[in-house]
């Protein structure tokens, strides 16, 4: 939990950016985990590797959206170097390890006769099991990206 602290940082600013970026991280975990169920549930996609992919990456839509505006509060037209690039980087890195968790799903199904509804079950958990890997980092990284650029500057530390 020190860890954790420490990450989230000591500065209120940052403490409410973790906090919103934990609550969009929520959102989008439950976009992805719903679209996987739809797709792999009910047969339309067959693979458990790619009714993961599928969901991540409609996941990631609302993720950009919401971490941008909300999360660091940034208005405007997006940066591609700077913001869209590096954020799908992340994503893709993301994707990666929830892969990662869909290829061991995909085993685990594969080898016990379970009903489909806990194949179903099993998959959706690989996926919340591989992003939360991915988290804490994702949004040290991300808290680079998108912070505005007082934050950077060290006006913020000079006044708390």
């Amino acid at each position: 939990m020190g860890r954790l602290r420490r990450a989230a940082g000591s500065s209120p600013d940052r403490r409410r950016r973790y906090l919103r970026y934990a609550l969009v991280s929520v959102i989008s975990t439950l976009v992805a985990l719903t679209v996987i169920a739809i797709v792999y549930g009910t047969g339309l996609v067959r693979s458990e590797v790619a009714a993961t992919l599928v969901g991540n990456l409609v996941g990631a839509v609302p993720s950009y959206s919401l971490n941008r505006r909300w999360t660091w509060s940034k208005v405007g037209r997006s940066h591609v170097v700077r913001e869209v690039i590096p954020f799908w980087v992340l994503a893709v890195g993301g994707i990666a390890f929830s892969l990662l968790g869909a290829a061991y799903a995909h085993h685990l199904v594969h080898t016990h006769a379970w009903p489909h509804l806990i194949d179903t079950a099993v998959v959706d958990g690989a996926n919340v099991a591989s992003a939360l890997l991915f988290w804490v980092l994702k949004f040290l990284l991300l808290d680079r990206i998108f912070r505005a650029p007082e934050f950077s500057t060290g006006v913020l530390s000079q006044r708390g």
